[in-house]
């Protein structure tokens, strides 16, 4: 018996078996979908790099977001805190900005006056404020400038005329206490040493029981929340100083703020700029970034868990226990800011810079 087709019968017969062929050769539905919506961060781990010493409040935050992040995160990834202290966190900025890949497993958690050392061209610095990715922060505070209780300084007037300047201890160039001391120095004419190179607070505070130095300033939230603070108030171990807040803090009230003083002592205009630039450092909080090139995607996925593991009972009851300050800005909010305080007139970076050197 003899078959014949026609052209059209076995062209037919082709596309039937091609289209057969391409469906046997398809994974099964389950297969497709696993492939297309594994989450990157699966079965990875994201490290927070922290830029001060083991036992210090930004280590102790960094702790709290890498335990409730995750949570937040698609595939649930490990996230660990490794300490990289030095230099005020200079060291940790320029290793998240330059030598960690931008693959979103790197975030940092720098101090709260990274933009200044950029502002002030230190040589050292090898970062751009204005690419990094911000994440988030936490921590919006005043400061305060504490003293030993025993020490001859009772009062901000007394940094007016003394003849032996008072030691205050920092980290680097634009810590807290470097922060506080240049705006005072800058708009109220006081005079105070700054005593740089210590890793972190804790090392300053016990320099200070030593009485190797005399004063610190740190954070007023802070200040009210842990040790060794909470022994020395009870035992009338420290000093308040100066506060650098709006109005005064009614944990505080008998402490004047440097604005009272400003308007006190009829600072300048370009002085109270000064101190304007110095003290945005305290509306950065404890910021948290990653390094710039990363993909949109995962910086949205980063933001979005940051801001939502801010709202878990858990560690909004883990921060109370704690007396954590958890008032924060969003990643936009604080790479708005960043912008801003990077574009300063010439006159007031240079009064800045002066106050540094």
């Amino acid at each position: 018996m003899t078959f014949r087709f026609s052209f059209d019968a076995i062209k037919f017969l082709a596309i039937l078996l091609a289209g057969w062929a391409g469906f046997l050769h398809q994974p099964f539905a389950g297969e497709t979908a696993h492939a297309q919506t594994t989450p990157f961060y699966q079965g990875k781990t994201i490290r927070i790099i922290v830029g001060f010493t083991a036992g210090s409040l930004y280590d102790q935050y960094a702790r709290i977001f890498a335990q409730h992040m995750p949570k937040h995160i698609p595939g649930n990834p490990e996230m660990i805190v490794q300490d990289m202290p030095g230099a005020g966190s200079l060291i940790a900025a320029n290793y998240v900005y330059g030598a960690a890949k931008p693959d979103g497993l790197t975030l940092g958690m720098v101090g709260n006056g990274v933009y200044l050392d950029q502002l002030l061209g230190n040589k050292e610095v090898r970062y751009d404020v204005r690419k990094f990715v911000w994440i988030g922060s936490v921590d919006q505070r005043d400061f305060v400038l504490y003293m030993k209780a025993d020490t001859p300084w009772k009062s901000v007037e007394d940094f007016f005329t003394v003849t032996e300047a008072p030691r205050c201890g920092a980290t680097g160039s634009v810590d807290p206490t470097s922060i506080v001391v240049n705006a005072m120095q800058e708009a109220l004419g006081t005079k105070v040493k700054i005593v740089r190179g210590y890793p972190g607070g804790p090392e300053i505070d016990l320099a200070i029981e030593k009485g190797e130095v005399h004063c610190r300033a740190t954070g007023i939230s802070a200040h009210f929340a842990r040790e060794p603070f909470l022994t020395w108030h009870g035992k009338g171990f420290d000093r308040h100083i100066i506060q650098t807040g709006a109005k005064r803090d009614s944990r505080m009230a008998d402490t004047p703020t440097i604005y009272e003083l400003m308007d006190k002592k009829k600072t300048p205009d370009i002085s109270r700029g000064v101190a304007r630039v110095l003290l945005a450092s305290g509306t950065v909080g404890r910021p948290m970034l990653a390094t710039p090139g990363m993909p949109a995607d995962r910086v949205g996925i980063l933001r979005e868990a940051y801001l939502k593991a801010l709202k878990e009972p858990e560690l909004v009851a883990e921060a109370k226990k704690k007396r954590m300050d958890m008032d924060f800005l969003s990643g936009e909010e604080l790479e708005r800011l960043m912008r801003e305080v990077s574009n300063q007139p010439r006159d007031v970076v240079e009064r800045v810079k002066r106050l540094t050197e």
